[in-house]
């Protein structure tokens, strides 16, 4: 399967919704009538588009049906490229040292899919003829250290961990010099789930990032929140306590093929200016892509 079509295929949920929504919506009447607004509306924020976006959606639309016609407007067609247009941003690549070693920590709330979107990440990396390790820095949720070193073994990929309850800063010491004295190019770092709403943990996580840089100048350099797309909306409210504690460098959005509220990731990338680097459309490896605008709003708004 291509690239695109496991993009569309994991935001199935999220099209199915929206394209039957706005089929019902604008064949309905010629015109464009303040109730078409108001459920058009309805649609976009019930996907969780946010209101900025869903705004700009409704009066590109009005736009259209002013100067075409309701009969010649693509409605799906002007929602596509506003979307496109929205998440057009910096290359979503991931950032890579200008020598040496490559940090790269993925942090966010419990149960968003860290541990699995950072093996994934290594395989990738893999994929593309880097070298990469993985860092079991998850001291203290059971079996987080065995479920990286199962995915290691599983990809083929080197997982450096330290004992159940281990300081994880120590262990992202250790780690650093482990990929450095193996050359690798990446060392991805999964850190422990923790509420946006905790500040001890949060205090926590930045003394991990600190002792990352003072062992290796500049590293984490690149700092990726992992969300979960099915919390919709709640998920801009963890983005924004993530990125006061830890500057955040980009977003992977994990489990789009399980919501119909797709959007979400439209309207985090609004609100901070992130990009979103990686989607999750799946449980296998496979399954994490790297993010393109132009085919999200495609499988979106695609007929």
């Amino acid at each position: 399967m291509g690239l695109f079509q496991r993009i569309k295929q994991g935001l199935q949920k999220t099209h199915s919704r929206l394209t039957q929504e706005i089929k019902r919506i604008v064949t309905r009447s010629p015109k464009l009538t303040g109730e078409s607004v108001e459920e058009l509306e309805a649609a976009l924020l019930g996907a969780d588009f946010g209101t900025t976006l869903t705004m700009q959606i409704v009066e590109a639309v009005r736009r259209g049906y002013e100067t075409q016609g309701g009969s010649k407007l693509d409605v799906f067609a002007v929602a596509r490229r506003e979307v496109e247009s929205a998440l057009a941003g910096p290359n979503p690549a991931l950032a890579q040292a200008d020598t040496g070693l490559t940090v790269v920590s993925l942090v966010g709330v419990n149960g968003t899919g860290k541990t699995t979107t950072s093996a994934k990440l290594a395989k990738l990396t893999q994929n593309s003829g880097k070298q990469a390790v993985l860092a079991a820095c998850d001291t203290f949720r059971a079996a987080a250290i065995e479920q990286l070193k199962l995915w290691g073994d599983r990809l083929n990929v080197p997982v450096v961990a330290g004992t159940y309850h281990a300081d994880p800063a120590a262990v992202a010491h250790d780690a650093i010099s482990a990929a450095q004295s193996r050359g690798a190019d990446y060392l991805f770092v999964d850190t422990a789930g923790r509420l946006h709403t905790k500040n001890n943990l949060m205090k926590e996580l930045q003394k991990v990032h600190r002792v990352m840089d003072k062992k290796l100048p500049g590293a984490p350099h690149e700092v990726l929140l992992v969300v979960d797309a099915t919390t919709g909306m709640n998920a801009l409210t963890q983005a924004r306590e993530f990125h006061k504690a830890v500057t955040l460098t980009g977003l992977v959005i994990t489990k789009l093929d399980g919501t119909s509220r797709g959007g979400m990731a439209v309207a985090i990338q609004r609100e901070l200016g992130l990009p979103i680097k990686f989607i999750g459309v799946g449980e296998q490896a496979e399954d994490l892509q790297p993010f393109s605008a132009a085919e999200f709003a495609e499988a979106l708004f695609g007929e």
